[in-house]
């Protein structure tokens, strides 16, 4: 089995590595950090290695044929890449804007349309698509990275209803909070609050676990902590939840 990871040097795209690498996958792994990802590389039986700035959307899919060359078709694709904005939406540059909207949503898009015309031809495969719990309750402070894993989100859950019969699956997955050094750093941004210490939290090895099993199970998606599944279930709940309780952003 190939399975290829995006953003696979840290955080949640480094545990889904580990957890197929230790399931004996062939695994492609593509983000910059050259050395991270040559030490999530060691623990696989067969992995290649490949450094990229995915902000580039033109480019984005060039790792592609190559990986396929080396590995054989792509069987699981996870798209996991993703920057995050989390500040007063009047200073973000339309630049940093731009750039968050093309690695979180357009190239995910774009990496999606290179690979589906394989799988649809054999008639097998899986495409993940991690978005955010951010997709179902959006945060203040955060607009397009809500925008993104939004848009992110109902593209996957729409294509796995296009693809119905077709041999080919999709899985959405909605992580939570989730303890990253992304996730660290965006809790710093906001004023210390008890809504914030006392958020339910989960880990990514476990959610590499579930996303692992939810390929396996063919399961539609996954939302971790599962405490969060209400925000599926009781939308119009989470959103006055979120916009009542998210704290000041820290003064500068």
């Amino acid at each position: 089995m190939h399975v290829a990871i995006t953003g696979a040097s840290s955080g949640i795209g480094e545990a889904i590595a580990r957890e197929y690498a230790k399931a004996g996958a062939s695994i492609t792994l593509v983000a910059r950090r050259k050395e991270l990802l040559e030490k999530v590389a060691g623990e696989a039986k067969q992995a290649r290695v490949v450094v990229a700035d995915l902000s580039d959307v033109a480019r984005s899919c060039e790792w592609i044929a190559p990986a396929e060359a080396e590995l054989g078709p792509i069987d699981v694709l996870i798209n996991n890449a993703g920057v995050q904005i989390v500040g007063p939406t009047v200073d973000v540059t339309p630049e940093e804007g731009d750039r968050l909207i093309a690695i979180d949503l357009m190239v995910p898009l774009r990496i999606t349309g290179a690979v589906l015309p394989g799988m649809l031809a054999r008639k097998a495969g899986t495409i993940v698509q991690i978005a955010s719990l951010a997709a179902l309750a959006p945060t203040p402070g955060m607009i397009h990275y809500n925008a993104a894993k939004a848009g992110l989100a109902a593209a996957g859950e729409s294509l796995r209803g296009e693809l119905r019969k077709t041999g080919v699956h999709v899985v959405v997955v909605y992580p939570g909070p989730v303890k990253t050094a992304m996730a660290d750093a965006a809790l710093e941004k906001y004023e210390k609050s008890r809504a914030l210490t006392s958020i339910p939290t989960g880990t990514t090895e476990i959610l590499a676990r579930k996303i692992k099993r939810a390929v396996d199970k063919r399961q539609p998606r996954v939302i971790y902590p599962a405490t969060y599944k209400m925000a599926r279930m009781f939308p119009g709940t989470t959103r006055w939840f979120i916009d009542r309780f998210t704290p000041a952003f820290k003064k500068s």
